[in-house]
């Protein structure tokens, strides 16, 4: 136990009895620090250690917020633009707005000369009244005609049927009268033969003067009745003849008179004809009321106007005079990258920051475009030919804003913003 070496005593001094004698402060001060440093190395592990926890939970939270919106800056804001133009020709006489006023829809904006669409009006309505009273007219020919007709049909067919009776009873006339003749020639052949022979009696004085006087009367009575049988005959035959031209005059008369229905529907077409014109009429009048309405350009929507005219100038019909940006109707048009799209779709929320004045809007997704802004340009990409480099294409998508967002009218058609929509 004398030999033992000394580097192991100096070594183990420290562990002698409690009982010995305390060591120095030199000693104490040599085996303190190296459990400081220990205790520090430890303690910076630690650290160490949460700081790459936290910035490894950090990191995977902040990946899944950047998964959870697309975004862009290739935005615009966007709206319809009305053009306002004059229906009409005429000399403009006043103008009741200024540029970039805001307007109410219905406002009148500006006002043509009226005077010749004044004097339109009255004269269409001149021509109106004029032909309403052709109608009327017209209108009340058609039954007049009508029954005018149908008396005249009657009268020629009962005329017609006359005359033929007329006919047949002149004719029947004729034949008595021809009968009358012969009779009276029959009794002028007794006569004459009996005057003869009272002629010679009254030579040889066989009978008295007297006889022979009475039978010279009967002879003479006999040929006067022929003369007036033979006048009767002849006016009969001219009353066959007068009978005959009262017929065919009837039946002209009836012919014409079967003409009736054609001109009652000829009465009528000319009836309906003036109504036709009274339609015609009254549809210039009212187009030329309208054109009167016209002279008074109203805003078709409320919005802020642009105005290209000023009193003074001759307008014509078709010509552009405003426009009206209608600030409440805008909404955003995002072309995102069609990598963005995958989980894109209607109805998701979105937030527009405005470059200009740095708010921020919130809006949905209304639409996504069915192509490519390329497609629709004037010349439109054709990748078949030539040498193709693929590029990543934008498609339009548009974001309307929520009610009320642009109450101030601080969106502007054509500004620049950039959109986050959020895909969950």
């Amino acid at each position: 136990m004398a030999e033992e070496n000394p580097v192991d005593s100096g070594l183990k001094a420290p562990k002698e009895p409690m009982g010995g004698t305390p060591p120095s402060s030199g000693t104490r001060s040599a085996s303190g620090t190296p459990r400081r440093y220990t205790r520090s190395k430890r303690r910076r592990n630690i650290l160490i250690l949460v700081a790459a926890v936290l910035v490894i939970v950090g990191g995977v939270f902040f990946w899944r917020y950047l998964n959870t919106y697309e975004s862009t800056d290739d935005a615009q804001v966007d709206v319809h633009l009305y053009p306002v133009s004059a229906r009409i020709s005429g000399y403009v006489v006043k103008v009741s707005v200024n540029d970039n006023q805001y307007v109410q829809k219905d406002t009148v904006l500006v006002e043509i000369d009226p005077k010749d669409y004044e004097v339109a009006v009255a004269q269409a309505q001149a021509n109106l009244a004029s032909a309403e009273a052709t109608a009327r007219s017209m209108n009340s020919n058609v039954p007049i005609t009508s029954v005018t007709t149908a008396s005249q049909l009657k009268f020629t067919a009962s005329d017609v049927v006359t005359s033929n009776a007329g006919i047949i009873a002149a004719e029947k006339q004729v034949a008595a009268a021809h009968a009358q003749l012969e009779q009276a020639q029959a009794n002028d052949v007794k006569a004459q033969d009996d005057l003869r022979r009272y002629k010679s009696l009254v030579d040889k004085q066989e009978v008295a003067a007297q006889v022979y006087d009475q039978a010279v009367a009967a002879a003479k009575a006999s040929t006067a009745t022929i003369a007036a049988a033979s006048a009767n005959e002849a006016a009969a035959q001219q009353a066959v003849q007068q009978a005959r031209g009262r017929l065919a005059g009837s039946e002209a008369n009836a012919q014409s008179a079967e003409t009736g229905p054609q001109q009652v529907a000829s009465t009528r077409d000319r009836a309906r004809a003036a109504l036709a014109d009274v339609q015609q009429k009254r549809a210039a009048l009212e187009q030329a009321q309208l054109n009167l309405q016209y002279t008074k350009i109203v805003a078709p929507v409320s919005g802020e106007v642009n105005k290209t005219v000023v009193v003074g100038m001759n307008v014509g019909a078709g010509q552009e005079l405003l426009t009206v940006v209608p600030l409440d109707e805008v909404w955003i048009t995002a072309n995102f990258k069609e990598t963005q799209l995958k989980r894109m779709r209607p109805g998701q929320k979105a937030k527009i920051h405005v470059d200009s004045n740095g708010r921020t809007f919130k809006g949905h997704v209304d639409s996504i475009a069915g192509a490519t802004g390329p497609l629709f340009s004037l010349l439109p990409p054709e990748n078949a030919t030539g040498n193709y480099v693929k590029i990543v294409q934008r498609i339009p998508v548009k974001i309307a804003l929520d009610s009320g967002e642009n109450g101030d009218h601080q969106l502007r058609p054509g500004m620049n913003v950039v959109p986050d929509v959020y895909l969950k």
